[in-house]
């Protein structure tokens, strides 16, 4: 018994029963997206004209779906297998079990659209962040991938059921849904207890916030019935007429309403998690159209559709596994946005002749590179948000938002020199131009996500090393300190007590004695500073490195930070001072050091005891060639941005005073 529990686990720790779960989950997408209750191209891309509300129930099931599934993301397998379950009853109807018409066929379909893919979706998308956090940032982006990729399977297997009527797909079907269910289950299995790497522990304001914002994003669904078009004609203040003679403004202001939602769900979520959701979602939205092209195009060639969507889902899922995956999905982007606008040159303007004439070959090809890019560059977003604990939620119900918005919205870009849409119901494709440009602003939005990425993290890895350094100089600092507290200082003190009553000579060692004593102290209680790294330092420790028994030091009780190099030449310039006070005031002149953190500057003032400086011996020194303080003190200081102000008097001592701007990024 023992040995069995001892092999489940040590099948757990692998990758691949969590890649072969989240797979079927990718399986039972496609089925969730090609039903026949779906009644048109696919949920996925459609374009309405016009959007009626959905029932108050149906909104309310969509909604307690998401938090569920953003509830349980660690146990994703249970969440795929329930959305498996979910869709059972419509494979069941396609296997001849019969339903009564009506309410209830539709109940079948919101049970799919509301109920099954949240579910199945949301597991995915945490199998892929428990692969990324696992250390398997490849196979994370691949599963990722996947989810878009299944969706769009799903919309090539559908077809244009009211064009061609709907496909045999009873037996795909079947096929596809007892895989991902059986997947799905060796995931429960092999992780009966969750997939602790899928979330990122604990019920903190990090993890809240993600299930707060996937719940606003779901509760978008209300908008449609609340902005009705007497609503809006009143909003508008235009007339009913107006609005159903420009049948694009109603869905269009709902959309709006739900972008403001969707907008406000990916701030909840963070930055990172925003950022990646706009991305995803704008190239859900830029793919709309020309997906409507190449599946029409090839509407009377099931094989070839389907062939084309599986091959370009896979390439792009291999892509996203790669290191490469982001100029990769980049490139396809760019390939794609320029076959857009070379076929609307081509056709002259109107693309939907590649419907009407059947070229099996330009829709096969698109359909091919729209799936590679999608997945590819969901891969590249997933790589991104994985390590951040954020992936289901901002793939999930936020960019499901943002792209019912987006897609409702830039319908008031499809129309013609009258400003009204065109008849046919292949309008959209008229405007590919416009998705081409979309494409193009997701890949460049992938590459600057990718770019603050790498930045963000290379920062972070210097503060690791940084932080490393410190402890071990500190380690080192704690070790060295023992033996001179135990030797060296007490010697010295020893040294500081009795030299007085050896004389004058024992005086002055007492006094040299006193003054490294001093020194030994301020070095041990500081921390090391080498200077030469590029990370802000405390300029503090630089500066109480130089306390002597004649020389004291004053300092702000919090850190001053600097740059290194900056920090570096002001305690220089300080040196150099405090040296002129030793050399030209005596070995008996006392010095103070002041240091003044503004908020936008940093001052230092350096005053002593001394004799003072004659009226014009700083001038005479500079033309006679000694240049301490014109090159020591000066110098460094006009490097730095600064000013350096000496005020003296004979017999009063001088006070230096160097004050240098803090940099503009703090």
């Amino acid at each position: 018994m023992l040995g069995r529990i001892h092999r489940v686990t040590a099948l757990a720790a692998r990758p691949w029963p969590r890649i072969v779960a989240a797979l079927g989950g990718c399986l039972l997408l496609a089925v969730a997206n090609s039903g026949r209750f779906v009644g048109t191209i696919s949920p996925f891309v459609t374009i309405p004209v016009s959007r009626s509300p959905a029932p108050t129930e149906q909104i309310l099931e969509l909604l307690a779906a998401s938090l569920v599934a953003l509830c349980l993301i660690r146990f994703w397998p249970y969440l795929i297998v329930a959305g498996g379950l979910f869709l059972a009853p419509g494979v069941a109807v396609e296997l001849g079990v019969r339903i009564s018409s009506g309410p209830h066929l539709y109940y079948l379909y919101y049970l799919q659209v509301a109920v099954a893919v949240p579910l199945i979706l949301v597991g995915v998308l945490a199998a892929a962040q428990g692969l990324i956090r696992g250390g398997r940032t490849g196979w994370g982006a691949a599963v990722a991938a996947g989810a878009i990729g299944g969706q769009l399977l799903g919309m090539a297997l559908l077809g244009t059921p009211w064009l061609t009527g709907i496909p045999p797909l009873r037996n795909a079907h079947v096929a596809l849904a007892a895989a991902g269910i059986a997947a799905a289950l060796l995931g429960v299995v092999l992780l009966v207890k969750g997939d602790p790497t899928a979330d990122s522990g604990g019920w903190g304001w990090s993890r809240v916030r993600l299930i707060v914002a996937g719940g606003v994003a779901a509760a978008a669904g209300f908008l449609p019935g609340l902005l009705t078009p007497g609503r809006i004609a009143e909003l508008l203040d235009v007339t009913s007429y107006a609005l159903f003679r420009h049948s694009y403004v109603v869905p269009a202001v709902i959309g709006a309403g739900v972008l403001v939602v969707g907008a406000l769900a990916a701030a909840l979520s963070g930055t990172w998690a925003a950022g990646g959701a706009l991305t995803a979602a704008g190239l859900q939205v830029a793919i709309a159209a020309p997906m409507i092209l190449a599946v029409y195009a090839l509407s009377f060639n099931n094989p070839l559709r389907w062939s084309a969507a599986v091959l370009g889902a896979l390439l792009g899922a291999g892509a996203a596994a790669t290191r490469w995956r982001v100029p990769l999905a980049a490139g396809g982007a760019v390939l794609s946005a320029a076959a857009l606008y070379i076929a609307f040159a081509a056709t002259t303007g109107t693309p939907e002749k590649l419907i009407t004439q059947q070229r099996n070959i330009p829709g096969a090809l698109l359909l091919v590179g729209l799936s590679f890019t999608a997945t590819a560059l969901i891969g590249g977003v997933a790589s991104v948000l994985g390590r951040r604990a954020v992936l289901p939620a901002a793939v999930g119900p936020v960019v499901a938002t943002l792209t019912l918005g987006g897609t409702l919205v830039i319908q008031v870009t499809y129309v013609g020199p009258d400003g009204l849409p065109e008849s046919s119901y292949l309008n959209p494709v008229h405007h590919i131009t416009t998705a081409a440009t979309l494409l193009l602003v997701a890949a460049a939005a992938l590459v600057g996500l990718h770019t603050a990425d790498s930045v963000a993290t290379r920062r972070t890895e210097r503060r690791a090393a940084e932080a490393i350094r410190r402890q071990a100089a500190a380690a080192e600092r704690e070790r060295l300190a023992r033996p001179i507290h135990d030797g060296v200082l007490q010697v010295l003190a020893l040294v500081e007590r009795y030299g007085p009553e050896l004389g004058d000579q024992g005086a002055r060692l007492a006094e040299l004695a006193s003054a490294q004593n001093a020194s030994l102290r301020t070095l041990i209680a500081s921390e090391a500073v080498d200077g030469s790294g590029p990370d802000p330092t405390d300029l503090r420790t630089h500066l109480t490195g130089l306390a002597t028994a004649a020389v004291h030091i004053a300092v702000p009780a919090e850190p001053v930070v600097l740059p290194a190099h900056q920090a570096r030449e002001l305690a220089a310039a300080v040196a150099a001072a405090l040296d002129n006070v030793h050399r030209h005031a005596g070995p008996s002149a006392r010095a103070w050091v002041l240091l003044e953190d503004e908020r936008d500057a940093v001052r230092v003032s350096i005053r002593d005891d001394g004799p003072g400086i004659a009226e014009g011996r700083l001038v005479e020194a500079a033309a006679a060639g000694r240049l301490g303080v014109a090159q020591s003190i000066r110098g460094r200081v006009n490097d730095l941005g600064g000013t350096v102000d000496i005020a003296s008097r004979p017999g009063e001592g001088t006070e230096v005073e160097i004050r240098i701007p803090r940099p503009t990024d703090g």
